[in-house]
């Protein structure tokens, strides 16, 4: 499993923490007499005619759920798991006129109650029609619309620049619609600690808890994202944000508006690693740009546009690849059998190979998983990897072995430590390829794992 580290000394939190409350968006009364700034002179006078464009789509989210919780007092009278409600409240877009709304994931996550308030205080009950946790974008249906809803137009497009003025409209901390302003602070930002796939829009616009789910709006009054968490110490806004490019978010609402029940994200078949200053000098390049291949694998698109281990890919369809998180994001925009241009550095010549990305090979449905029935291993819900099954938990589509599912409780394998996740890499020195492997372990047995990218290794006692 790749782990998901943070890099720099500052806590990300999801901006959809708080409680649910009866807080109404704003009126949202617009003079009329005011369009759309055409040059920057006109944008110092005021931000009104993007607010008025944009606002009306904005909508709060408020979400219910009951969670059973470990209560340790209650363990006392052998009643130590409990029912606690549970709430949330973000922001969402609308971006369908017969009330599709997008807003993140995590806002709705565990939830059971969704209601949604307009800007003009409409209030409509919603329901779930795909959440995808990968992208932290999940797409509502609001219920009971009678008419053509405003809209946000989802700009994809990608022709933003950094120091590109920005709005940010949400719902923080649940005081009802706000709306903040700033720049574009960087782009294709990937290690982040969010996601092993996305590629986040930075803004210094103040994005604070309440605000996930919200616009982020450019000067023609379009959405080129959605805001999704903050870098703070705090936990309140300290300019640093970052927003879902929309080019992400239109994969989500077109596969949930089409029918889809989850995202179908497609793959090169190629793993990598970043050019570093000195293998950019070994190279000869003028700077450390690109992704150095180290495996392709057999038969993938990868392998049969050519791509070899050792090339170093620059650019996806024009845009610039500087780590593997950035040409998962690029491959996943695309739809299965789509062809993308991958721009190539090989023995210092470059040169451009077309390649069509193709959905994971294997199957990511774990209803056949088998349950060891004895042995040090017994208990635990197994299932052999393929690229499909660990791309859809999180992992590296390259890894091998066998995954453990669930463990029952009070079960052996639960008593000697092992956990839903682990990957069995080895038992006494020999590689883990398949499920009978582990069928019969003795205690005593060398076991080797790999725990959210972590290598342990121990004694089954």
């Amino acid at each position: 499993m790749t782990p998901r580290t943070l890099a720099i000394a500052a806590a990300l939190t999801l901006a959809a923490c708080g409680q649910p409350n009866d807080t109404k968006a704003q009126d949202g009364v617009f003079a009329d007499n005011r369009v759309v700034p055409g040059d920057a002179m006109t944008m110092k006078a005021s931000f009104a005619p993007v607010v008025r464009t944009a606002a009306p789509a904005v909508v709060n989210v408020s979400a219910r759920g009951v969670q059973r919780v470990q209560d340790p007092f209650w363990s006392m009278f052998g009643q130590g798991v409990r029912a606690q409600q549970v709430g949330s409240v973000g922001s969402g877009v609308i971006v369908r006129p017969t009330g599709v709304v997008v807003t993140n994931y995590h806002v709705i996550n565990g939830m059971q109650q969704i209601k949604v308030v307009l800007n003009d205080r409409r209030e409509f009950d919603a329901r779930i029609i795909l959440a995808d946790e990968r992208s932290d974008i999940a797409v509502l249906q609001l219920e009971g619309v009678s008419e053509r809803l405003p809209t946000l137009n989802i700009d994809d497009r990608e022709e933003q620049q950094i120091g590109d003025l920005v709005l940010a409209i949400g719902n923080p901390f649940g005081v009802g619609q706000t709306v903040t302003n700033g720049i574009i602070s960087a782009l294709n930002r990937t290690e982040t600690g969010i996601s092993d796939s996305g590629s986040f829009i930075q803004t210094d616009a103040a994005i604070n808890p309440g605000n996930s789910g919200g616009a982020l709006v450019d000067m023609d009054g379009d959405l080129i994202g959605i805001n999704t968490a903050i870098f703070s110490r705090s936990g309140s806004s300290s300019g640093v944000g970052f927003a879902v490019p929309a080019a992400a978010v239109k994969r989500v609402v077109d596969s949930a508006v089409g029918g889809a029940t989850a995202v179908i994200r497609p793959w090169l078949g190629v793993k990598g690693d970043s050019v570093s200053a000195d293998v950019a000098r070994s190279l000869g390049l003028e700077r450390p740009q690109g992704l150095v291949v180290t495996k392709v694998w057999p038969g993938g698109p990868g392998a049969r546009a050519g791509l070899q281990e050792g090339d170093v890919i620059t650019a996806i369809d024009g845009a610039e690849i500087n780590d593997q998180g950035g040409l998962n994001f690029r491959v996943g925009t695309r739809e299965p059998n789509d062809t993308v241009q991958v721009a190539v550095l090989r023995d210092g010549r470059t040169e451009t190979l077309s390649a069509r990305v193709q959905r994971l090979p294997g199957d990511a449905d774990v209803k056949d998983a088998a349950v060891i029935q004895s042995g040090a291993l017994a208990g635990a819900q197994v299932l052999a990897l393929n690229p499909a099954l660990a791309d859809s938990l999180g992992g590296d589509p390259f890894a091998t072995g066998v995954i453990i599912g669930q463990v029952q409780r009070g079960a052996y394998a639960q008593r000697a430590g092992l956990q839903g996740g682990d990957i069995v890499l080895s038992v006494n020195g020999r590689a883990v390829t398949s499920v009978q492997q582990l069928g019969n372990i003795a205690r005593g047995s060398e076991l080797t794992i790999s725990r959210r990218g972590q290598r342990i290794s121990g004694t089954i006692r």
